[in-house]
């Protein structure tokens, strides 16, 4: 789908997609830091896998395990987080911009036909 600026009728238009980085490194951070309260228990269970290496082996595993946990929380986080800012530009932000005018715009305001419309 080509987006054409409503105010110029250029074709270079670029997306800003604020809302969509400030959600992911929120929820990246949010994921991460939820997952560290979390992160004994990762530990523990990275403590008993590595039993079978002995004490060093636990000690490794459970280092392994807190970290492991924390990614995985983060990425999640991260994916909820650009996701929802995703919708926020999309449907709140005006997200596109110009490059020829400047002009800032919403896909919805876009594709509206004023043609049609009656103004007083």
């Amino acid at each position: 789908m080509t987006i054409n600026c409503p105010k110029c009728g250029s074709g270079c238009i670029r997306t800003k997609n604020f809302a969509k980085k400030a959600g992911s490194t929120i929820g990246t951070v949010a994921g991460a830091a939820s997952v560290a309260v979390g992160v004994f228990r990762s530990a523990e269970i990275g403590a008993m896998a590595g039993t079978v290496a002995g004490p060093v082996g636990s000690v490794i595993g459970s280092i392994a395990g807190g970290i492991i946990g924390c990614l995985i929380g983060g990425a999640a986080g991260g994916t909820a987080g650009a996701k929802l800012g995703e919708v926020v530009d999309n449907n709140v932000l005006d997200n596109y911009q110009c490059l020829t005018c400047g002009y800032a715009f919403s896909l919805h305001s876009s594709q509206a036909d004023y043609s049609t419309q009656s103004f007083p």
